[in-house]
């Protein structure tokens, strides 16, 4: 397990539910994670856990050998933030695209998330928000051009 850059007791956790719940099914550890309020902030609009939770199952189904790495973590309080690094082979089709499903083209895919992270007093995620390079993302999964946002 990488070590986080932070000594903030909230980051080991974090590492851990990338590795062990987001990359591998473990509904069990991600609803314990996650508040039942949560709100994920992101480029293509807000998403509620449900939501979230059924994207990360999609992803999973398309990419063989996923993983998630964050590869640094900064935090003060109850706030986190991070750069995650997600991977893996688009092997099965991705039908949580933005735009409705790709078919898979082989490659291996990797993308870089800034992630900015809200906890509550318990310790579990309440809110989330996160930029990436869209394009670049759509360009890897061989999304149309027209599909670009």
């Amino acid at each position: 397990m990488p070590v986080p850059m932070s000594t903030n007791p909230l980051a080991e956790p974090l590492i851990r539910i990338g590795e062990k719940a987001i990359a591998r099914e473990n509904n069990a550890a991600l609803d314990a994670y996650f508040s039942p309020d949560f709100i994920f902030h992101g480029p293509g609009g807000d998403l509620t856990y449900p939501e979230l939770k059924a994207y990360f199952a999609s992803l999973r189904a398309a990419l063989s050998g996923m993983k998630v790495e964050r590869a640094a973590i900064i935090a003060e309080g109850n706030y986190l933030a991070a750069r995650t690094v997600f991977s893996g082979k688009f092997d099965f089709v991705f039908t949580a695209a933005p735009g409705g499903p790709l078919k898979p083209n082989g490659r291996e895919i990797r993308w870089e998330v800034m992630n900015h992270f809200r906890f509550e007093d318990n310790g579990r995620l309440a809110e989330e928000w996160v930029q990436y390079d869209v394009r670049a993302l759509n360009e890897q999964f061989g999304a149309p051009a027209s599909r670009m946002v």
